[in-house]
Formats: structure tokens, sequence, C-alpha cells
């Protein structure tokens, strides 16, 4: 599936799709803008399915309920959550676009991918915390950045090989162009669940 929406400072597209041979993904994923700020969240529950879904979606609950919290905060909520709930855990990341401050923000458990192109085209990658979210309490890292006009942001799941993810990605300034060009390399369904969000900062 495929979903794309420019509302207001945010041009953002989605792509979406279960593993082969699955009707739901077990990837859940949440965004809003406010007048202050932008704010997505991306999780994958561990395994597939519904099974998968119940913790990603469990995750991205606590967030839409929370969205003005500090990250690190959100995030341990989010991690409280799944405590003897008998939830497989997920892993997480959230990214924040701060339009008062011009900064952006993000943090990640596990390997969701958040990558950021500066308006220059210098590319940046998050290191993400390795492990998962299981309600077991853990330090996290809240990331800073200077937000700039026209600067692109990408979040994925694992079911994205960043091996796809050419120079031609990349250099798309539409985010329906970019969504549009992914979905031409995805022809068959995947070994996983995929979930593409490509964002672009209007200023």
């Amino acid at each position: 599936m495929v979903l794309i929406q420019q509302a207001g400072r945010v041009e953002i597209a989605t792509y979406e799709k279960p593993k082969k041979g699955n009707y739901h993904s077990g990837d859940s994923y949440f965004y809003i803008e406010t007048e202050d700020h932008f704010l997505v969240a991306l999780s994958d529950g561990l395994g597939s399915g519904e099974v998968a879904k119940k913790s990603s979606q469990t995750v991205i609950d606590v967030i839409r309920e929370n969205v003005h919290q500090p990250l690190d905060d959100m995030l341990g909520q989010c991690n409280a959550a799944l405590f003897g709930n008998e939830l497989r855990g997920c892993v997480l990341g959230i990214l924040r676009l701060d339009f008062n401050k011009k900064e952006f923000s993000y943090v990640s458990v596990g390997n969701i991918s958040i990558v950021m192109i500066s308006a220059e085209g210098k590319k940046q990658r998050n290191i993400p915390i390795h492990g998962y979210l299981s309600g077991i309490p853990r330090k996290t890292k809240v990331h800073y950045g200077e937000l700039q006009k026209n600067a692109l942001f990408f979040m994925f799941s694992d079911g994205v090989s960043e091996r796809q993810l050419t120079k031609e990605f990349y250099s798309f300034q539409s985010m329906q162009l970019t969504v549009d060009w992914f979905t031409e390399q995805q022809k068959e369904y995947m070994e996983d669940d995929t979930t593409l969000i490509a964002m672009k900062f209007l200023g």
C-alpha cells in the first residue's frame, strides 16, 4: 500500500507490504504534524503477522497518546507497555522535527533505519541501540541535528535492503517519485514485512 500526503510543512509518502504468505504486516507506524513539530514512529514486532502486529501496535498506541513527551521518556513508556502482556517485543524508531528550535531528533532500538539527507546532499545514518524492547529497562540515547529546509528523512524496517537504495533513490526531490521508484523495485513479495517512510521538510 502506498500513501502520499503533503500537509503543512512536511511532505510524506509511505510504502507498506506484508511478508510473503501473510495478510497482516507486523510493522506499525504513526505520524502527526502539529503547529510546533512533526513526529513519526515506526515499529517492527518480533516475528510476523498478527502476533508481531500486536507488539508493534502496542507501542504505536502509546506514542499516539504521548506525542509531546521527550523522546527518551516516550521510548521508556513504550518499553513499559510491553512488560507482562505476553507480547514478543519489538524494535522501534522515533523521529521528531522541531519547527521552533530548527532541529531534528531521533532515538531507535533495534534494526529500524533512519537516514537523513541535508539540503546540500550530505547523508547521515542513525546508529541504533542493539536489541529490542521487551519491558526490560534499558538505556537510550537521543541524537540531535540541525533541521534545514528541503532536508530529506527516510525511515524503514529491515524488510528494506539498503543495497536497493541507490543514489537515484536518494536523488528525488518529490517523495511521491521516491516511493514510486521504490515500489517498482518491489514487484515480488519480500521475505519480511516491508515499510518505508519518505519525508521532506518544506520549511
